[in-house]
């Protein structure tokens, strides 16, 4: 069975925007929005920012909420493993996936060994990981995706746009690598942009027909940095319409 969620970083809300910029929508604004516009579930976002506990339980169970991820970037190989820790302290009591990705930049291979490591001591505090595939990253590029799926066990965590800028096609890597998948994040882009669903450059229906026997989660993600003094309304609204576009085109 497929489940749609969002995700923070599509209203303004993620590791480079919460307490730098002044107009990010407080936790609240955003749980809401999800909600009312019809998705289940939601990622985590940066660290603290929806609350940890029985405030982010609290916060969910209002809702009708889950929580299905939530993001660590590590430099693997060269950082310790402590801030993966303090998210699967967070998590592991909600079910939710570990969205392992590399910290980057792209200045040579990840070390996949230490990739197995992290997801290892995923999997040895009850929580499932999956690996994000970034930009920025040394993991960006099919080639790069293929070498860390050979050398490892993690899953994959397909996500249409990033992978669409990297010079991937989300259906042939969906039909290359089914057995990997275990969690998406939908995304449309147009000139390097995200933009709303079908408005951009990526074939989500021929992807969302693709995808057919898949099971799990599809986080739908518009990445979105607020500019200064810009209202996160209409954003907010933006949210509302992938969600319908998801309905009407692909019954979700």
């Amino acid at each position: 069975m497929i489940r749609v969620a969002n995700a923070p970083v599509s209203y303004g809300a993620f590791e480079r925007t919460v307490g730098v910029l002044d107009n990010v929508p407080s936790p609240e604004t955003v749980l809401d929005a999800i909600a009312a516009a019809g998705y289940e579930g939601t990622e985590l976002g940066p660290p603290g920012y929806l609350g940890a506990g029985d405030v982010l339980r609290n916060r969910l169970r209002k809702r009708l909420l889950e929580l299905v991820g939530a993001f660590v970037e590590i430099r693997f190989g060269e950082e310790s493993l402590e801030e993966l820790e303090r998210t699967l302290d967070v998590v592991h009591a909600f079910g939710a996936k570990a969205v392992l990705c590399d910290r980057g930049p792209r200045d040579g291979d990840v070390d996949v060994g230490a990739v197995s490591e992290a997801a290892a001591l995923v999997r040895a505090r009850g929580v499932e990981p999956t690996f994000h595939p970034h930009l920025g990253t040394r993991v960006q590029a099919p080639a790069e995706i293929e070498r860390l799926l050979g050398g490892s066990d993690v899953p994959l965590l397909l996500d249409t746009g990033h992978l669409t800028v990297a010079g991937g096609d989300p259906v042939a890597a969906i039909n290359a690598w089914r057995e990997r998948i275990n969690h998406v994040h939908l995304k449309d882009v147009r000139e390097e942009e995200f933009c709303e669903l079908g408005g951009g450059d990526v074939d989500l229906t021929g992807f969302l027909a693709a995808l057919d026997g898949y099971s799990g989660w599809i986080v739908v993600e518009q990445d979105w940095v607020p500019g200064p003094g810009e209202d996160p309304a209409e954003q907010i609204r933006a949210q509302a319409r992938n969600r319908r576009w998801l309905a009407e085109n692909a019954g979700l």
